[in-house]
């Protein structure tokens, strides 16, 4: 992993997944998650981890969370990683071993 340049924690809405079709809320809210991170976070290049999507899929596609508490990861490559608090607290235990 890359030297990371920027990092921080923000709670994003996805209130606005709720406009959408009801079998596409969880879509819509990845979606809004995605365009949240390029905004604020100055790059094109996102991945979102596997406990975000969990979450956000966790009660199917017609009821996402209305908002969600994540961290974002810029590397000097431009790659911005977002995931959940406790995620990054065990990514870096695994780094220092």
């Amino acid at each position: 992993m890359s030297e990371i340049i920027l990092e921080r924690i923000y709670t994003v809405p996805l209130r606005d997944a709720y406009e959408a079709s009801r079998r596409r809320r969880a879509k819509r809210a990845i979606n809004i998650l995605r365009e949240f991170a390029e905004r604020h976070m100055k790059s094109e290049d996102v991945r979102i981890s596997e406990g975000v999507n969990r979450l956000i899929w966790g009660r199917g596609a017609e009821k996402p969370p209305r908002k969600i508490t994540v961290m974002m990861r810029k590397d000097k490559d431009g790659i911005v990683r977002i995931m959940l608090p406790e995620e990054a607290g065990k990514e870096e235990g695994k780094k220092e071993h």
